[in-house]
């Protein structure tokens, strides 16, 4: 849930971060492998890679943006240091290309759960119970 927020701008990405910080270093690994599903999940493409790393607020010389320039996705096996990078670089990649396919094919409305959400909640319990939570599902 909180990704998909984070995704279609319901959640500030200061907040996103806040959170992927306050997880393990086992949970933020498994988030990562979530955002990297999600983004072939929404269709993200190599063309989108340039705006991801502007959008991040990343170097393009940091390790998982040049991971992604060269269409790699092993982020969620980077030393720790490199795991919040890696998290805002896949969250603008998840956005770009989850906008694009809300624009293009769920315009007129679609039955996908994650593109009708109810405004965020700001519960902290809520937010905690995302890795276990969001495996398997958008």
């Amino acid at each position: 849930m909180v990704l998909n927020e984070l995704a279609q701008g319901l959640r500030p990405t200061t907040e996103g971060v806040e959170w992927f910080e306050g997880l393990s270093e086992d949970d933020q690994r498994k988030v990562l492998r979530a955002l990297v599903l999600f983004c072939g999940q929404a269709r993200a493409c190599e063309n989108d890679v340039p705006e991801s790393i502007a959008r991040s607020g990343i170097r393009p010389t940091h390790t998982p943006a040049v991971m992604l320039t060269k269409w790699r996705f092993g982020m969620a096996a980077l030393p720790a240091y490199e795991l919040t990078k890696s998290f805002r670089l896949l969250v603008a990649l998840f956005s770009i290309a989850d906008t694009r396919r809300r624009t293009r094919h769920c315009a007129d409305g679609c039955g996908h759960e994650w593109h009708n959400l109810p405004e965020p909640r700001r519960d902290a319990s809520e937010v905690s119970s995302c890795p276990g939570s969001c495996r398997g599902s958008r």
